[in-house]
C-alpha cells in the first residue's frame, strides 16, 4: 500500500509507503494532565493511557486491551507517570468499563472541552482526546488545499462521532447503515453498511465502475 494517511483522528499525516510521521500535532501535557484531572472527578473509576503515535502508555485502571496493539502497549505504575515520558503524547485515552461511552462525551465536554478536543469512535467507554482543535477535517482540509482539490470534490463516508468533522466539511458525505445515531442523523445519504459493502457500492455508483 501506499499514499498518505490521515490518522489518529487528525493529529497524524503518515506517509504508508515509507511508513513515515510526515506531521504530528500533539497534545500540550499540561492541557493532557488537566483533562485528565477534570474527568477523573466527574467519572467515578475512569482509567487513563497516551498514544504516542508508535506506542500506547497505561495506567491502573486502564482495561482496554486490543489484541492488534499487543506488541505496542505498556504499563505504566501511575497516572503520573503518564506525563514524565520522551515523547509526544498524540492522543490521551480515557476508558470506564462501567459508563456509556455518549453519556462519557457529554460529562468530558463540559468537564474539559475548553481543554482538548474530545470525541469517541463507538469503543468500548473510550474516549479520545486530542489536541484543541484538532480533527480529521481540519487536517485532510490541509492535504486538499495543497493538492487544489476543494471541499465540494470529496467523497467521504463515516460511522462514528469522529467522523461528523469531515462529514460535515465534505462535499460528498455519506453515513453507512450501521453509523452511530448522531452520524445517521446528521448526514442525508447514506448507504449500506460496512459488511454490505455500502462504500464499494457509492463508488461503483460514482466511478461507473
Amino acid at each position: 500500500m501506499t499514499g498518505t494517511a490521515v490518522c489518529s483522528n487528525g493529529a497524524l499525516v503518515y506517509d504508508i509507503g515509507s511508513r513515515t510521521v510526515l506531521k504530528s500535532l500533539s497534545l500540550e501535557i499540561a492541557c493532557a494532565r488537566a483533562a485528565a484531572d477534570a474527568l477523573t472527578a466527574e467519572v467515578p473509576g475512569i482509567g487513563f493511557a497516551v498514544e504516542t503515535g508508535h506506542q500506547v502508555l497505561f495506567a491502573p485502571g486502564y482495561g482496554l486491551r486490543l489484541p492488534e496493539d499487543a506488541g505496542a502497549e505498556f504499563p505504566v505504575e501511575r497516572v503520573g507517570d503518564l506525563w514524565q515520558g520522551k515523547a509526544d503524547i498524540i492522543k490521551l485515552l480515557a476508558w470506564s468499563a462501567q459508563h456509556d461511552v455518549d453519556a462519557m462525551l457529554a460529562v468530558a465536554e463540559r468537564a474539559a472541552g475548553t481543554l482538548a478536543q474530545i470525541t469517541h469512535s463507538g469503543g468500548r467507554g473510550l474516549l479520545e482526546i486530542s489536541a484543541p482543535g484538532v480533527t480529521k477535517a481540519g487536517t485532510l482540509a490541509e492535504l486538499c488545499a495543497a493538492r487544489g482539490i476543494g471541499a465540494a470534490d470529496v467523497v467521504a463516508f463515516g460511522d462514528m462521532p469522529n467522523d461528523l468533522s469531515i462529514l460535515n466539511w465534505a462535499g460528498r458525505p455519506y453515513a453507512v447503515a450501521s453509523a452511530h445515531p448522531t452520524v445517521l442523523d446528521a448526514v442525508q445519504r447514506h448507504t449500506r453498511s460496512n459488511e454490505d459493502d455500502g462504500v464499494a457500492v457509492v463508488l461503483e455508483e460514482l466511478f461507473g465502475c
